[in-house]
């Protein structure tokens, strides 16, 4: 059994910045606060949160949907990757970011949900907080 999850929230930027500042190295580290190695391509490999986090990309509209194979350390062994999927679209204020994360190994799909919102969402919407461009 897996599980899935979805949440929003909306970000002071525009979605060609999201997007790009999410496939960025420096900027995912940025702000993320921790150590984030993103190769921007179909096919590339990433780590986030000091490689607690790291997948690779299987689909890219620019500016508008990124989808990963993405999977955490506390994945069981053996299990496969779950899916992530970044919807981006202007947003009074800037962009709607909603994440789709499905295939999340069962039991844990509430303790990303939470880290979705605390360390991303939170230091996002900072960190865009009047980059508009």
């Amino acid at each position: 059994m897996t599980e899935s999850i979805k949440l929003s929230a909306t970000l002071g930027a525009s979605p060609q910045r999201v997007y790009e500042a999410w496939l960025s190295s420096k900027e995912h580290s940025a702000f993320t606060a921790s150590k984030a190695v993103v190769d921007p391509t179909v096919g590339g490999k990433f780590s986030a949160w000091d490689d607690y986090i790291s997948g690779a990309t299987v689909a890219l509209e620019p500016y508008r949907r990124i989808v990963q194979k993405w999977r955490t350390t506390e994945f069981p062994t053996g299990a496969p990757d779950s899916r992530l999927e970044v919807l981006l679209e202007e947003a009074s204020g800037g962009t709607r970011i909603t994440l789709v994360h499905n295939e999340i190994p069962e039991g844990q799909g509430q303790q990303y949900k939470d880290g979705w919102r605390d360390f991303y969402f939170k230091p996002m919407k900072k960190y865009f907080a009047g980059k508009k461009s």
